[in-house]
Formats: structure tokens, C-alpha cells, sequence
């Protein structure tokens, strides 16, 4: 059975969907959560958790808060 696609947009969006599969991510340090979500979302497409569409749309948000991030 393939994967649903599911609707991410925000940070907040990546972070529910993470924890739909058990995982919180919360380290006081943005950039680290930043990077622990990354390390997650390969980790769910790479076990076929999630559809390719959804793992796109989750790094690009991810990707565009770490930039963020750094320029603060």
C-alpha cells in the first residue's frame, strides 16, 4: 500500500507529521531541531513511511526555516 500524501506547509506542519510516526522534536536550539527534523523526514521516505511529494514539500519548509534561522 503506497503512502497517503499528506498537506505540509509550515514548520508546525512538518513537526505534527513527524510525531504522527512517534517523534518529538524539541531541543531548545532551533537550528538543532532544524537538523534533527531533517535527519526524521529522510529517514521516513527512506523506509517508504512517506510518499515523495510529501518528503519534498517537508524539506523545503524545513530547508527554508534553517535559512531563516541562520539569518536571525
Amino acid at each position: 500500500m503506497a503512502p497517503e500524501v499528506k498537506v505540509v506547509k509550515t514548520f508546525y506542519d512538518v513537526q505534527q507529521l513527524i510525531k504522527t510516526y512517534g517523534t518529538i522534536v524539541y531541543t531548545k536550539d532551533r537550528l538543532t531541531d532544524v537538523h534533527l527534523m531533517e535527519a526524521e523526514i529522510n529517514e521516513l521516505y527512506g523506509y517508504g513511511m512517506i510518499d515523495g511529494k510529501t518528503y519534498q514539500h517537508a524539506l523545503l519548509v524545513i530547508r527554508r526555516e534553517g535559512a531563516t534561522v541562520r539569518q536571525a
